[in-house]
């Protein structure tokens, strides 16, 4: 049994706003991230985390070098917690919603892939069509899509981009596309490539520079690819953030897997292999069923899958780059 039980006394001596900050930990992995979701200091973080940890005479977070780690205790508190504080949002949410109509806020979670290319180019025609709904991207910058994740994914937001399925929770899914990744260099790189080669295999690609994932937000598609032309290419760094590989790339200062929608809109970037080759991610829409029905997250849902929809072919790669 682990040393972390529960009963009133225990419960009666925490301070409840402490479990809101356990909570934002727990799903960002960081101080820092947590800070910023709840728009404090790391120092006040710590404190929360310190002060919770005296009251329950547990340690619940694993300080390693990558960030916050759940002990056991930690697990068995997020289980316990998680669902409490879905339920607190989802009361206070239907409240708000029920009572607005087609207007208020929708908070939308996405990665800054997703949230800069394929939704902020739409945003000024959905805020002249409908100025009283606020759509609000918040940017998820870890690709994985671990417990935490799953549970954390629509605890403080409305609706989500995702890129793999949810297997758990009360949710509407759809599948929006597939955002195609293909390996890209700088022109002048490129043009120091065998003249005609093509590009069948990673060992075709043999002693030259690559920009990697960072190992902790592998994303699932390209990831057989990268973990083949890594053996063989020379690895000079890693990025978590398709922007920073891409300003890399830029810099030539290798090749590196970029999503093609954003790289094929940069002129001296040169595709030296498809989707066919380094793989694509999935693209889901998450909704929670009980806030899906109202006026103004509908309007959002349809708003995303519609700008979604008029890109695909450039999603797709298909853009004759």
């Amino acid at each position: 049994m682990h040393k972390l039980t529960y009963n009133i006394a225990i419960m009666r001596r925490l301070d409840w706003d402490d479990l809101r900050f356990f909570l934002a930990v727990a799903s960002n992995g960081s101080l820092s991230a947590a800070a910023r979701e709840l728009t404090v200091n790391t120092t006040t973080v710590l404190r929360r985390i310190a002060s919770l940890e005296e009251a329950l005479s547990a340690r619940l977070f694993d300080r390693m070098r990558s960030g916050y780690h759940l002990t056991q205790e930690g697990l068995v508190l997020q289980d316990l917690l998680v669902p409490v504080d879905q339920r607190l949002s989802s009361l206070q949410r239907d409240f708000q919603a029920a009572h607005a109509g087609a207007k208020g806020r929708v908070k939308v979670s996405a990665s800054e892939t997703v949230s800069g290319t394929l939704l902020a180019g739409g945003m000024r025609e959905f805020a002249d069509k409908y100025p009283d709904i606020e759509m609000s991207l918040l940017n998820e910058i870890s690709q994985i899509q671990g417990i935490s994740g799953q549970n954390a994914g629509l605890r403080d937001v409305d609706l989500a981009i995702r890129t793999a399925r949810p297997t758990q929770g009360d949710m509407l899914v759809r599948k929006l596309g597939d955002l195609a990744y293909g390996l890209y260099a700088h022109q002048d790189r490129a043009a120091t490539l065998n003249e005609g080669i093509e590009i069948t295999s990673p060992e075709k690609l043999a002693d030259i520079p690559l920009i990697g994932f960072d190992e902790d937000a592998l994303p699932t598609g390209p990831v057989w690819f990268l973990s083949r032309v890594e053996k063989t290419m020379m690895l000079v760094t890693r990025a978590a953030g398709d922007r920073a590989r891409l300003q890399m790339v830029q810099e030539n200062m290798g090749l590196s897997a970029l999503p093609c929608i954003m790289a094929d809109a940069e002129p001296e970037l040169q595709k030296i292999a498809g989707p066919e080759m380094v793989g694509s991610l999935e693209l889901w829409l998450l909704a929670r069923r009980d806030l899906a029905q109202f006026p103004h997250v509908r309007t959002v849902m349809d708003f995303i899958i519609a700008r979604v929809r008029s890109l695909r072919p450039s999603l797709s790669g298909n853009t004759g780059k």
